[in-house]
């Protein structure tokens, strides 16, 4: 695949791929190849892919069973690796289901305000392909105007601003990776992640317009932070749950 610029993040003269965007390609890549779908998957982000760089994704799938295959996808830029991908994949049939986290109670989208971006970025990139709502906690150019959040939690409801693209397992990866824009909420400060990894982990996935990115940052200690994120359907169905280890970023 080559990057495109609307998928990446960054400085305007600094761009690179989005790491949620990594992570999905991978999923694509390892789909395609087991044809099943991902149940865990877990990136560790290795480097920077900047717009225009080539990459190839190879697929290797040590173990294909019944029901279940484990493999692992490797990104490289030439000869850099740039993301490693391990993941499970597959379905069981006549299996129970059962959902207990619940989704907060939060005003819907459309009675929220919109996440607004702090500073200028470049009109293309991966911003301007969402439409963010803060449902609670400080985000945006409102990142340190509030106190430190008192219990990590700030809530997002998120969606492409496609309205031809789906919300499925390769959208929700993506969505994942937002999770890095609690720690300025968590922090009270204006303040951000990078990704060293992301582990995302499939439910339900159902047809939905919104998903409820309900963020909690466990604490931030050694200038790392670590969080987790649910991904709720506008209906309250759990879809995926995601977690992180960021580097923690205190902007001027």
């Amino acid at each position: 695949m080559t990057v495109p610029k609307n998928l990446c993040v960054g400085p305007p003269d600094r761009l690179f791929m989005f790491g949620g965007v990594g992570l999905a390609s991978a999923l694509a890549a390892v789909e395609a190849a087991t044809g099943r779908p991902t149940v865990w998957a877990a990136a560790q982000y290795l480097s920077y892919a900047r717009p225009g760089t080539e990459l190839d994704l190879e697929v290797i799938v040590p173990v294909a069973g019944k029901y279940n295959s484990q493999a692992r996808v490797i990104t490289r830029a030439g000869d850099q690796e740039i993301i490693t991908v391990n993941a499970a994949l597959g379905s069981r049939p006549d299996s129970p289901h059962h959902q207990w986290a619940a989704m907060p109670d939060v005003p819907p989208p459309e009675a929220c305000p919109e996440m607004t971006i702090r500073w200028q970025r470049d009109p293309d990139d991966m911003n301007s392909q969402w439409d963010r709502r803060v449902a609670s906690g400080s985000f945006g150019r409102d990142r340190g105007k509030a106190p430190p959040a008192t219990d990590g939690i700030g809530r997002l409801w998120v969606r492409p601003n496609n309205p031809d693209l789906p919300i499925d397992r390769l959208v929700l990866a993506v969505m994942a990776d937002f999770l890095p824009s609690g720690v300025g909420n968590a922090l009270g400060a204006n303040a951000g992640g990078n990704s060293l990894d992301n582990t995302i982990r499939y439910l339900n996935v159902v047809p939905t317009d919104w998903v409820l990115a309900d963020m909690r940052i466990h604490g931030v200690h050694n200038g790392f932070a670590h969080g987790r994120v649910h991904l709720f359907a506008r209906d309250g169905t759990l879809m995926a749950t995601a977690s992180q280890s960021m580097i923690v970023r205190i902007h001027s």
